[in-house]
């Protein structure tokens, strides 16, 4: 992936998080989603029961795939309407992101999907008028639909401090990338079928009969080539 040379996976320890007591919502769902998927490689989307994360509600979230790169927001708690100073279900996750680090966050979004990973973000929003700068961070884990494919995230998003005016968008500042390892389990998700190569035609009845050659009863010599036809009206 293209991320203009720079190194876009700066791995942290995940103690960071834990360092400041505002950013605990994140542990508490990272907390709930590996209890829910055990020894398996994620959970379903079915088995999220907001009553498990009742402390982090509101700064969770899940988005939904909709095209390479691109993910939209199914469900979002108050904090993010907050920081948006909107609603934002119907949103792309990207509407946080300032416009610089965009492309980085949907690399992300896309390992996140197909390796399948969890991810972790550090972000910053600058200060601006009416804007004090503000820390947050990010969690990205991966969801089975109810068709079994990985194309579901649960998330948060944490910032810590007063936010201002509104809207607030963040720079990508930092991510870790934790590919997800399984208890030994044979990872099984579903890929696209192969492309069927073309067959030869085989000489069968029906539909399948090869085109009969077109044959002349009148011998070809014997057929004239052009035939005058005179008139005298």
């Amino acid at each position: 992936m293209d991320n203009g040379g720079q190194n876009t996976h700066n791995v942290f320890s995940m103690n960071q998080n834990a360092s400041h007591s505002g950013f605990a919502p994140l542990a508490q769902l990272e907390a709930y989603w590996e209890a829910l998927r055990g020894g398996r490689l994620m959970p379903n989307r079915s088995e999220i029961d907001p009553r498990g994360i009742e402390q982090a509600l509101e700064y969770s979230f899940i988005v939904e795939r909709i095209a390479p790169g691109i993910a939209r927001l199914r469900i979002a708690g108050s904090h993010l309407s907050d920081l948006m100073g909107m609603e934002v279900r119907g949103m792309p996750l990207t509407s946080f992101i300032t416009p610089g680090s965009r492309r980085q966050l949907s690399d992300i979004l896309e390992e996140v999907f197909e390796t399948p990973a969890t991810c972790t973000l550090q972000l910053h929003s600058e200060q601006t008028a009416g804007m004090p700068p503000l820390e947050a961070r990010m969690v990205l884990m991966p969801l089975k639909s109810d068709l079994g494919d990985v194309s579901r995230i649960l998330g948060a998003l944490v910032s810590v401090g007063e936010s201002g005016r509104s809207p607030r968008r963040f720079d990508v500042t930092r991510t870790s990338l934790r590919p997800i390892v399984t208890d030994g389990a044979s990872v099984d998700l579903p890929r696209k079928a192969p492309v069927a190569k073309p067959k030869a035609p085989r000489t069968a009845p029906g539909f399948n009969e090869p085109r009969a050659q077109f044959k002349s009863d009148i011998p070809r010599q014997s057929a004239p080539y052009l035939r005058l036809v005179k008139s005298d009206d």
